[in-house]
């Protein structure tokens, strides 16, 4: 109990600062709005009669890796109300392509009060937290509400593992919140026991993050275009560009269009209401440009395809050689995009030095050379060039759907 109180006036002297980071204005950040009170437990009731599952995913990378488990809990019981909490608004963006499949609620912060609010006007019946986001006054108060906890996708580094060790006492406490704890590797397994976790509580599932399929009709779709584009013609595509990214890639164009006179580039903005501007840009600067909305044929001269459709990402990705992801090359403004689905699809990804946003992800597939990361703009001719000169054009990745189904044995009925 003294633990609990000396690590809550903690917290309450440092919540100003942690919460000055939360709400700091950043360009393309998403706002919270009047929305903020939800960190306080002021927490708007869910509309379902029966109690949601309880999905918390901190921010992007783990909303990202809950999309999968969140749409194969749809899948197995269509009526069972979804709920995810999220901490920041970009993870919040993630959740909200999910439509009405979930509720979002934002997490309250690690006071008792708070999540008791919370808890009151949500009633959750089981709480699944994704990776490794354990607060010792929400754990405490959720499992003492008679709540499940189990913990998803779990991973604990070396390092973490020792910085945990250092406050043993205060992680005491979390162990006996938790019910499951579903591990991606022996490795993560082994440091939770060494912290103290039950064996028996301990299983190991590999990793959700990756469990994506990209459906038959995509491929086939993705096929076609490739088809229409040119089948022997190079072609990469620039996805989901920012303002300042467009001139930036429009240059290295230039570039590989030196070697690659047939080149290709397939440029998506990011934001469907630049899609004009970007296309006078691509004219100004001298390319043949062509809109996949006009539907005007695609020759041979075509230097630049915009996708100016929306939901077809997947579709012009699977007509491409090389992807480079944007939201990379604008320094820190961004913080990169998912580059999941293009390497799901095989396609050898180009990433700026920005990815903040997915920097798990990223380093991950950077080390099995699936991602290239490049210091900034003068350089993507050249790698993209490279890429194409030595075709090495990457077969698609097996993703473990194993992962998903061992995950979904152990969440136990619902």
């Amino acid at each position: 109990m003294l633990i609990r109180i000396l690590y809550t006036l903690l917290l309450a002297l440092a919540s100003p600062f942690l919460l000055f980071g939360l709400y700091k204005s950043k360009p393309n950040k998403p706002k919270f709005g009047q929305r903020w009170k939800e960190h306080f437990g002021i927490t708007p009731k869910l509309e379902a009669t029966e109690r949601p599952i309880w999905i918390h995913a901190v921010s992007v990378g783990e909303s990202i890796a809950a999309i999968p488990l969140i749409k194969e809990l749809e899948k197995q019981n269509p009526t069972q109300p979804i709920l995810v909490t999220t901490t920041t608004s970009t993870g919040a963006e993630q959740i909200a392509k999910l439509g009405e499949l979930v509720e979002h609620r934002y997490m309250p912060i690690d006071f008792g009060f708070a999540v008791k609010g919370f808890l009151k006007a949500t009633r959750p019946k089981q709480m699944l937290i994704i990776e490794t986001e354990l607060w010792p006054n929400t754990l405490r108060t959720v499992h003492d509400s008679e709540i499940p906890i189990t913990v998803v996708n779990a991973r604990l580094s070396e390092k973490s593992c020792k910085n945990y060790a250092k406050v043993q006492p205060l992680f005491n406490l979390l162990v006996p919140c938790l019910d499951k704890v579903l591990c991606q590797t022996e490795s993560d397994a082994e440091r939770f026991e060494r912290l103290g976790v039950e064996k028996h509580k301990l299983f190991i599932t590999g990793s959700i993050k990756f469990d994506i399929q990209i459906s038959e009709e995509v491929k086939e779709k993705g096929k076609a275009l490739r088809t229409e584009l040119g089948i022997k013609r190079p072609i990469w595509i620039a996805a989901s560009t920012h303002k300042g990214e467009d001139e930036q890639v429009l240059e290295a164009h230039k570039k590989i269009l030196e070697s690659h006179p047939t080149a290709l580039l397939i440029l998506v903005p990011r934001h469907p209401e630049r899609f004009d501007n970007v296309f006078e840009l691509c004219q100004k600067l001298g390319f043949d440009a062509a809109r996949r909305t006009s539907q005007t044929e695609v020759t041979e001269s075509t230097q630049v395809y915009l996708g100016d459709t929306m939901g077809e990402m997947l579709v012009l990705m699977g007509a491409a050689d090389i992807c480079f992801m944007g939201g990379s090359l604008v320094g820190d403004k961004v913080g990169g995009h998912n580059v999941l689905e293009p390497i799901a699809l095989g396609l050898p990804v180009i990433n700026g030095p920005s990815y903040f946003n997915f920097k798990d992800i990223v380093e991950e597939f950077r080390s099995l050379n699936k991602i290239h990361i490049i210091e900034n703009s003068s350089v993507l001719a050249e790698q993209v060039t490279d890429l194409l000169r030595h075709s090495q054009i990457e077969s698609n990745v097996t993703f473990d759907n194993n992962a998903l189904h061992l995950t979904m044995t152990h969440i136990g009925n619902f």
